[in-house]
């Protein structure tokens, strides 16, 4: 059997050579013409990958097994640096389609000696998790042979779990008209030439809501299908609560939801789009939200995708507002519901960002009001649906938008007074990276690195500092713990005689957090660095990165992105409650994947950041007391990273200052009665100064699972029930 790759999308064959393909965005896709033969089947898949891109494009093979394509549902090619593709596959016996996308960006690349053979082994074979979390389904005998789609992101069934039943609605019905205050929601949508289908599910939705002081102010924005205005019309006549206004010009999406505004009578003003959905209970959780939060200007929800037949996918579990997060993708999106009289203050949308209008309009409301104006509902409540032509299915859809998300970041940035510009984010396509100015002067950093012994490690680590580090201004300042080898006492005499380091010594009883603060409390440096002796750098601006964010007002604690020595994540910041304290965002995924919803290719404030590379002010490392010296080993990072923030600061973590971390190389395993009553203790220690906050992490949503690290679904749910 041949098999051979045919175009499907977003492609253009150039005239260069017979293998060269245009990518015209970051989503080109192929189709594998007999697949059919690979389902149920080992299978090697091999060829030649050639693009500039190398080597961090990402080639993935997405399937259907049954529920349309999507990330939950792929497969990730490895590629060598010299383009080689050559892995060995199973596609379930379920699967209906099958397409590969070999780059996620645009611009131009070749694919050579494409071949698919097909395996007579039934022997199981390692299979990479982190994305597409799949696992093997047992056989009798003890083989795999079917991929089954990890029960902890079922969607499906976590819906039917856990979902407010329709059988409910009647009694939140009543209950909300029972309530003293019932504040008019306004709901604003812009219409132009929209499909009838979609109109109509986009109307019927909200005339289905639980909650029923609202009223839909539709503005038209002078569509040429004139079944647009008859259904609106149809509409107003069927029920009084909706209103429209016709242009007579097209004036884009900017002008027409403006036009929707001025017809606003509502308290607040939520965002419709003319072919998305609201949940039945959407309203009644704003509204509910505006009563019990009475200072909210913005509140937003969670939201998922819905196809064309109606299927819900992808659900996006917010956070609470995250501001480094915010920068980097609008996390408010929908559903977002605004203040009316404040949206009319700041002068409702602006023509000059159409495609991201709204996420201008939420940079000015937190200008405006301030982050403790909004507010966050963790419950999805809108459906955004997912075509050919929505942002929904593909950034590129409207690439203009990203370039008015940049500039509306722009303005945010100048009318907070920094010094910054915007740029896109590597490798997340369609996302934001700032870039903050360093002073002239550069602040001076200490670099504190404890060790015993180890040579091997600290030469490693001061080597890599001294040889790649792009940042100027740092000591390195080595405590050294009771060190007793001879190698480890020559290499310090050298890194002292050229000046690479200073060395200081501290016998006292291994104790973590004393040995840093008494380094930490001793430096005159404006920062200090707390550090492994096992990191060893990767990215040269490692350190500018780290100090241009804990220079920013209001930032604490700045932790690194730490790989394992095979390229695997060990920190990409830490979630509070994982494992009963904390737990390390997307432990031992590919470097190379974006994680969930981006979050390991995005900075993102974090309660916590690990000090195994960790950039704070000396001021605050002082202000608080340093680390607490109860916790000799664990969780005194993240109990310091609490207090941090406890005393009104935002710890950050960053994906931009990449190093290696030969995790605990040196302190060994918990593995003995001493090191396991200890770390008994540390745990107890935690729960009891930090009791319930634990359960609730405001960088991580209650949707999301505190067993395990890889963002699943939580089986049940930590959001409080309105029933």
């Amino acid at each position: 059997m041949k098999f051979q790759l045919r175009p499907l999308k977003n492609l253009e064959k150039t005239a260069n050579t017979a293998h060269q393909w245009l990518a015209i965005n970051n989503d080109p896709q192929f189709w594998i013409k007999g697949w059919k033969k690979m389902v149920g089947r080992h299978a090697r898949i091999s060829f030649q990958l050639l693009t500039d891109k190398l080597p961090a494009t990402a080639c993935m093979l997405y399937y259907d097994a049954g529920r349309g394509m999507s990330e939950a549902t792929t497969i990730l090619l490895d590629v060598d640096r010299d383009g080689t593709v050559n892995q060995e596959i199973l596609l379930p016996f379920t699967t209906q389609a099958l397409r590969l996308d070999p780059i996620a960006q645009p611009g131009l690349f070749s694919i050579n000696n494409f071949k698919v053979e097909l395996l007579a082994r039934a022997t199981p074979f390692v299979y990479h998790r982190p994305r597409h979390m799949l696992v093997f389904a047992p056989l009798p005998n003890g083989t795999s042979a079917v991929p089954a789609m990890d029960k902890r992101v079922d969607y499906e069934k976590w819906l039917r779990s856990h979902e407010i039943k329709r059988s409910m609605y009647p009694a939140l019905r009543e209950r909300s008209a029972q309530w003293s205050r019932k504040p008019l929601i306004s709901v604003l949508m812009p219409t132009y030439n929209t499909p009838e289908r979609w109109l109509r599910k986009a109307i019927d939705s909200v005339r289905t809501q639980v909650y029923e002081h609202w009223e839909l102010c539709i503005a038209d924005d002078n569509s040429a299908d004139t079944t647009v205005r008859k259904v609106i019309e149809e509409y107003v006549r069927l029920d009084s609560r909706i209103k429209a206004f016709y242009r007579t010009t097209n004036g884009r999406i900017s002008a027409a939801s403006n036009s929707a505004l001025e017809l606003a009578t509502g308290d607040f003003s939520a965002l419709l789009d003319h072919d998305d959905e609201l949940h039945p209970l959407a309203l009644y959780c704003v509204a509910e939200a505006i009563q019990t939060h009475p200072d909210a200007a913005l509140i937003y929800t969670d939201e998922d995708k819905i196809s064309v037949d109606g299927i819900r996918s992808q659900p996006y579990f917010k956070s609470d507002f995250n501001y480094d997060l915010f920068l980097g993708q609008n996390m408010i999106t929908h559903l977002g519901t605004y203040r009316t009289s404040v949206m009319r203050e700041i002068g409702g949308f602006r023509d000059e960002f159409n495609g991201s209008q709204d996420y201008d309009l939420a940079l000015r409301f937190l200008d405006h009001s301030g982050e403790r104006a909004i507010h966050h509902i963790p419950r999805v409540l809108y459906h955004w649906r997912e075509h050919q032509e929505s942002t929904a299915s593909t950034h590129e859809a409207k690439p203009y938008a990203h370039t008015a998300a940049m500039r509306a970041i722009e303005e945010h940035l100048q009318r907070a007074g920094v010094k910054g510009h915007v740029e896109p984010a590597p490798g997340a396509s369609g996302y934001n990276k700032v870039c903050y100015e360093l002073p002239e002067k550069q602040p001076s950093i200490d670099i504190i690195i404890p060790t015993r012994d180890a040579a091997h490690l600290v030469k490693q680590c001061v080597a890599s500092i001294r040889e790649k580090t792009t940042y100027t201004n740092y000591r390195i300042t080595i405590i050294d713990n009771g060190s007793v080898q001879q190698a480890t006492h020559d290499l310090f005499a050298r890194l002292e005689a050229d000046g690479s380091a200073t060395i200081r010594r501290d016998d006292a009883p291994f104790n973590y957090s004393a040995l840093n603060n008494r380094a930490g409390f001793a430096s005159q440096a404006d920062f200090i660095c707390l550090m492994n002796n096992d990191i060893e750098v990767i990215v040269p601006e490692w350190l500018s990165e780290m100090v241009s964010l804990a220079l920013q007002p209001g930032v604490g604690c700045v932790g690194a992105k730490l790989l394992y020595p095979n390229d695997t994540l060990q920190h990409a910041g830490v979630i509070i409650g994982i494992g009963g304290v904390a737990g390390h965002s997307h432990k031992c995924m590919d470097k190379r994947q974006p994680g969930y919803f981006s979050r390991t290719l995005l900075r993102s404030s974090m309660c916590a950041v690990t000090a195994a590379c960790l950039v704070v002010r000396q001021s605050i490392f002082k202000q608080v007391g340093g680390l607490d010296e109860e916790l000799q080993v664990a969780f005194n990072d993240v109990d310091f990273c609490l207090r941090v923030r406890k005393a009104g600061y935002r710890n950050v973590w960053t994906p931009y200052a990449e190093l290696y971390h030969h995790e605990s190389a040196t302190r060994g395993l918990e593995d003995n009665p001493e090191k396991i009553a200890r770390f008994g203790r540390e745990i107890q220690f935690m729960q009891e100064r930090w009791g319930d906050f634990l359960l609730h992490d405001p960088c991580y949503s209650p949707n999301l699972t505190l067993e395990h690290e890889d963002f699943s679904y939580a089986w049940p749910p930590r959001a409080v029930s309105l029933i």
